[in-house]
């Protein structure tokens, strides 16, 4: 299926097509804070249609996951892996999708916080 998304000013809208089965909720310092529920799909099924103009990268840590940002309305709707030896995954913040029913996902804990 291809769902359709944006930050909330519009400037970082995208495609991602894939099986949306389950999310996970992360609790990791970053993750937890930003309540993202994050959906991993390859990422050559994820395609930026905005300008991206205003995205930005935030990296902590072991630098693992580059988050991306909205630098105008501050939205993070999507991490990419920074270095990954495998196939590149990007994790989709499923709550900045147009028309998701949230609670009709089913929600993965992942304990970040430990890595």
């Amino acid at each position: 299926m291809l769902y359709k998304g944006s930050c909330h000013c519009g400037d970082i809208a995208f495609e991602v097509e894939g099986e949306l089965s389950a999310v996970v909720a992360c609790n990791c310092s970053i993750c937890s804070r930003k309540g993202a529920l994050l959906w991993a799909v390859p990422r050559d099924k994820l395609r930026l249609t905005g300008s991206g103009n205003g995205m930005g990268t935030y990296v902590f840590n072991k630098h693992a996951i580059e988050h991306r940002f909205c630098r105008i309305c501050g939205i993070h709707p999507f991490a990419e892996d920074a270095a990954s030896a495998g196939e590149p995954t990007a994790y989709v913040n499923i709550r900045c999708l147009e028309e998701i029913d949230l609670a009709s996902v089913p929600v993965i804990d992942f304990d970040g916080r430990s890595m």
